[in-house]
């Protein structure tokens, strides 16, 4: 990755995504920084510095700056440029206890630990860093261990219990006795994926899906569709950076206000539901509708359905029979928001059920989709989507939240149906 350069010293040239900034004085890095919203990060050295900004910031000749996807992606290539580049200034500031480092040990079964000091817990373990922000790469470790389950560092090594711990009951650790070669498989991608490798983890899930199917070995295939796709959801976005906390106090107005807009309706929106479609090869296959009301989870309301629908995998199809089913219950009360799980086809697959229905009010129910891919939010009669990095952080971190429960509720209830398949 290159960095792009400002033509001058005008903030008001960087765009507002996420990324990593560089300052510059004659073609010598100064200091690397990673940013939610480049633009207002960088600004804000200038308009608001901190002391050790009044060290180099009068200094400063030159500005440079990579988009990323993500924050999570941000503060990886961060990490990674620190390491290649070794700014004056991030070297100087490296012992302080701000700057973290992710080691991997050199062990058949390898751990994982976060250090202040590499080389000095364990010499001759692999380590990513530095990391600036240490709770945004614990809460992405965090996140990337529900994806990739590993065996924590302790200094009083031993071997784990011949029961399941804790920690196996929440699908954070492999357990007693894991598949060595597996083990050490599912650790390289973790590690890849420290290191700015994304793009070559999903191809590598993808094909190893691929091949498991073609031998129909479809338990195998639905574990790794699980994984791609929750590895996808976590380098998505930044939520696992800075989590939504369901008790407090969401403007929803604000973010009323925005789909009224955007919609050009003054209707009051209060009821929102999203819908997901979770299967492997159609086996399996259940959809899910989480409830948000005033922009809060109401998990009373939610609903799963297991999908009827026989024959070749249709994910179309699929989604117009939840759609029906729960179009079917009036008694439910309709939402004034529908957010489904998808692109193009998804959207007009949900127009046409709510065009077929019987009942007039479904047709007041707004309708829009959210593709994972490139985070675009479709609408009805809309060729071109809106992008979620251009929203404002409140609405688009609503939308990434109820999308994300609704694959999470979704996948639940799937795995849940293929365990007792397997039983019987």
């Amino acid at each position: 990755m290159q960095f792009s350069f400002l033509a001058n010293m005008n903030t008001a040239d960087i765009p507002q995504t996420s990324g990593v900034y560089a300052f510059y004085k004659d073609r010598q890095f100064l200091y690397i920084g990673k940013a939610v919203n480049l633009r207002s990060r960088a600004r804000n050295h200038f308009q608001q510095p901190t002391p050790k900004d009044g060290i180099f910031i009068d200094s400063i000749d030159r500005i440079g700056y990579i988009e990323t996807d993500s924050e999570i992606e941000a503060l990886l290539l961060e990490s990674l440029l620190i390491k290649q580049h070794k700014p004056k200034y991030n070297v100087i500031w490296k012992d302080d206890k701000n700057y973290l480092f992710v080691a991997i040990t050199k062990e058949p079964l390898p751990r994982i630990f976060f250090t202040h000091q590499p080389n000095r817990e364990s010499p001759t373990a692999w380590y990513a860093g530095p990391f600036v922000e240490t709770r945004a790469i614990k809460r992405t470790l965090r996140a990337l261990r529900r994806v990739f389950p590993y065996y924590m560092y302790a200094k009083a090594a031993k071997p784990h219990a011949n029961k399941p711990c804790q920690y196996c009951q929440l699908g954070l650790c492999p357990g007693p006795n894991p598949d060595a070669k597996e083990y050490r498989k599912q650790i390289q991608k973790l590690k890849a994926i420290l290191e700015g490798k994304k793009p070559r983890v999903l191809a590598q899930l993808q094909k190893e899906m691929a091949d498991v199917s073609r031998k129909q070995d479809y338990e195998r295939a639905a574990g790794l569709r699980d994984q791609l796709r929750d590895l996808e959801v976590v380098l998505s976005h930044a939520r696992v950076l800075q989590p939504v906390q369901e008790k407090q106090l969401v403007n929803w107005r604000e973010i009323q206000a925005y789909f009224q807009q955007i919609f050009q309706t003054s209707r009051p929106l209060s009821r929102a539901e999203a819908y997901d479609i979770s299967n492997i090869q159609g086996v399996s296959a259940t959809g899910s509708m989480p409830v948000f009301i005033d922009g809060i989870p109401s998990r009373t309301h939610y609903r799963k359905f297991k999908v009827r629908i026989a024959g070749k995998p249709d994910d179309f199809a699929m989604l117009r029979e939840v759609l029906t089913r729960r179009l079917a219950h009036a008694e439910w009360k309709y939402p004034d928001l529908m957010i489904i799980d998808g692109g193009k086809g998804q959207l007009s697959s949900a127009m046409k059920v709510i065009s077929l229905s019987p009942n007039p009010e479904a047709k007041n129910i707004l309708l829009c989709s959210i593709a994972k891919r490139h985070n675009e939010l479709f609408l009805p009669g809309n060729p071109n989507p809106l992008l979620l990095q251009d929203m404002p952080a409140f609405v688009s971190n609503f939308i990434l939240h109820i999308r994300d429960e609704a694959h999470r509720f979704a996948i639940t209830y799937h795995r849940s149906l293929r365990k007792k398949s397997l039983l019987k």
